[in-house]
């Protein structure tokens, strides 16, 4: 990635059109990064091999689900080749998240219960959860508060999807899981500046994704997007990836996933004790908003009153 300079006459970063109602920033300060190219971010997400590369039997997991054509035998077949795996999968699958009848003692059982989207989305939290280990985000902060975060939106994407009778409930799950995995990559490559954007939205008011444009040129948005294009995840979590603060695209067949993840997203955030909360901190619900989106505000408050007993069913992702 070429090195990011300065403008010569700086222009303010706009935030973008929130679906919420985000109290006034104060203005920032300094002279803005200059914003980088769609390649420039390819580049900078590929320089993190250890990230950009998923481990082979979680990509060919994601890559045979995707597959219309793909059957439970080829995922067990997969599956079954790593030990590791099988016992973490089979752990989730008889924990209290799923609540399934009698002990599960197979992949192939867990497949023929659960169907092939759940058991892939326990890989990719089992592999995923792996990346989000001893690292300071910033200060009061792990990468494990920020794992956790993602559990919750997603367990809580999940709820509301049911909640509202929606047919996408496990596509919710994993978009909510990797909304922010574009964090990962600005943990890496500008740990300094990514603590500062973290101070800057606690104290600044300024919303988080603005103050990561200003400091480092792009946002964990534009990362995450890259990184799940390049894990050739499905097209839903890319979108929700690179859009979860800003408006649902109107007309995308993804719109539903993706304000279910923009709506979790910020009342998790706004709820104690669930880890990692500055990403969506401006953002508040009004029922406008929900109204926009499309959203039940009964169906909302159902699951944020539910969260305590969703995070403690979810607690062996973690």
């Amino acid at each position: 990635m070429s090195t990011v300079t300065a403008e010569a006459t700086p222009t303010p970063i706009v935030p973008p059109s929130p679906a919420t109602t985000p109290a006034q920033p104060k203005p920032l300060t300094g002279t803005p990064a200059q914003l980088a190219s769609s390649e420039e971010i390819k580049n900078a997400v590929k320089k993190i091999t250890t990230i950009a590369t998923l481990p082979e039997v979680v990509a060919k997991i994601v890559t045979t689900v995707e597959d219309p054509k793909s059957s439970a035998a080829q995922l067990h077949k997969i599956v079954s080749h790593d030990p590791a795996l099988v016992t973490r999968i089979l752990k989730v699958v008889n924990s209290a998240f799923y609540g399934l009848p009698g002990q599960i003692g197979s992949i192939e059982r867990a497949i023929v219960l659960l169907g092939l989207n759940a058991v892939k989305n326990i890989a990719v939290a089992a592999s995923l959860g792996q990346l989000f280990r001893g690292v300071k985000l910033c200060e009061g902060y792990t990468a494990k508060d920020l794992w956790t975060h993602c559990i919750a939106v997603a367990v809580a994407s999940r709820d509301l999807s049911r909640s509202l009778k929606l047919p996408v409930s496990d596509e919710a799950f994993l978009a909510g899981m990797i909304h922010d995995v574009g964090m990962l990559i600005s943990m890496q490559l500008y740990p300094e500046k990514l603590r500062e954007a973290c101070e800057l939205a606690k104290s600044n008011n300024v919303p988080f994704v603005v103050a990561e444009r200003h400091l480092m040129g792009m946002d964990h948005q534009q990362l995450g997007q890259t990184l799940c294009e390049i894990w050739k995840f499905p097209k839903s979590c890319q979108i929700v990836a690179g859009n979860h603060h800003g408006h649902a695209l109107p007309g995308d067949v993804h719109r539903q996933i993706l304000s279910i993840v923009h709506v979790t997203d910020t009342f998790v955030c706004a709820t104690a004790n669930t880890g990692f909360p500055l990403t969506a901190a401006s953002q508040t619900l009004d029922s406008k908003a929900l109204s926009d989106l499309g959203i039940d505000p009964v169906a909302v408050e159902r699951t944020k009153a539910r969260m305590p007993e969703l995070l403690s069913a979810a607690s062996t992702l973690l």
